[in-house]
């Protein structure tokens, strides 16, 4: 029984933000949420507002017993493709823990190579607290940094549409072409290189 007690005390959510667009690094979140200081209103990042997200960033960072960031850059997305950086990325979150986890819940399907025993469950962020809080995070730093590399690149709109493959963001692509922190790797920028390499 008493082991149970410990294992629900340092149990670790983990989630990522950045898997699909087409500029800007994948950052990961790992949590360890209090079980004696609950937090209200813990969802999929995607379901929230901005402001509301924010809010609860600021309120797991606070109460959580424990919480980290790790991440993988563009070149190791397009060195090692999108699905191993997003795993690395995780992994970096849970090695920066500075509480050991007991066990890790993973977000989506596979699990990063880890050295705790951990579960990977799909939209676990729509189920599981600790993982809802990583989502939190993870979405609330990556869409920090993506604002402020507009203010290093703009005309691409990265305050907006965050490095996602909107209208606004292949119109811009066209239009000013690829820069360092676009993914080479991913189909649209690929396009765009070799038009520029004719």
């Amino acid at each position: 029984m008493q082991q149970k007690i410990i294992q629900e005390r340092y149990l670790a959510g983990v989630d990522e933000a950045g898997r699909g667009p087409l500029a800007g690094p994948v950052i990961a979140s790992a949590v360890i949420l209090d079980p004696d200081q609950p937090i209200t209103g813990l969802a999929d990042s995607k379901l929230l507002t901005a402001q509301k997200r924010q809010r609860l960033a600021q309120e797991i960072k606070q109460k959580a017993q424990a919480w980290s960031l790790g991440r993988a850059e563009v070149n190791e997305i397009d060195q090692i493709n999108i699905f191993q950086a997003t795993l690395l990325a995780m992994q970096r979150a849970v090695s920066a823990l500075p509480i050991l986890p007991t066990y890790v819940l993973i977000d989506g399907k596979y699990c990063p190579t880890l050295q705790y025993p951990c579960q990977a469950i799909i939209q676990g962020d729509k189920t599981i607290p600790a993982i809802s809080a990583a989502s939190i995070l993870a979405k609330v730093y990556r869409d920090l940094e993506m604002i402020e590399l507009d203010k290093q690149y703009p005309g691409y709109g990265f305050a907006q549409h965050k490095g996602y493959g909107t209208v606004q963001h292949i119109q811009a692509l066209k239009k000013l072409g690829p820069i360092s922190i676009h993914r080479r790797s991913f189909s649209p920028v690929a396009q765009q290189l070799s038009l520029l390499e004719k």
